[in-house]
């Protein structure tokens, strides 16, 4: 069984919902902020989306949020930002939210690591002159309040365990490009 580059392709359906964001629209490229100055790129600021949601599911018990590269030159693309637990009474984030400490999320929710290792928001790096990259940031809705997933969890043990508990998924996809040198 082929799911090609989709990271839904493999999970169960669920019902949508709608995700908007004051720093990227919907195809749009990340601007410099939520490009990744950790990884090098000039300007990048490592900085989360703001990100605002409605219409989640009836019986949401909390969100998760994600923010994937399925492009990454990988055989597991590569996980920018895992959230856990966000309640249900929360329908956004401001930017910058994913920094170091995490202090813009709500009581209760926490990061995971990132590909990069560090429990934030890692921004948007593609190997120059590898092409334009996908980066779908997604609001899960959740049928439980806990996830029970430790904070030090790999970013696909979090992404397994979300599998079994979505509702509903509110996705933007954003795109980044380094062109050669």
């Amino acid at each position: 069984m082929s799911y090609g580059n989709d990271p839904f392709a493999g999970l169960p359906p669920a019902a949508s919902f709608t995700v908007t964001s004051t720093s990227v629209n919907h195809g749009d490229a990340f601007s410099p902020a939520q490009m990744s100055g950790a990884f090098g790129v000039p300007g990048g600021e490592d900085r989360s989306p703001q990100l605002s949601w409605s219409g989640a599911p009836e019986g949401t018990q909390s969100y998760a949020v994600t923010i994937y590269d399925p492009d990454a030159p990988t055989q597991s693309g590569f996980w920018h930002w895992s959230v856990a637990n966000i309640p249900a009474d929360v329908t956004s984030l401001p930017e910058g939210a994913g920094d170091d400490d995490g202090a813009g999320l709500p009581k209760g929710a926490y990061q995971l690591r990132n590909d990069g290792g560090g429990a934030r928001f890692i921004g948007a790096a593609p190997p120059a002159g590898h092409g334009p990259h996908r980066y779908f940031v997604t609001v899960h809705a959740l049928d439980v309040a806990d996830l029970g997933v430790p904070a030090d969890a790999s970013p696909a043990f979090f992404n397994f365990n979300i599998a079994s508990h979505i509702l509903g998924r509110a996705t933007l996809v954003a795109t980044a490009e380094i062109p050669a040198a």
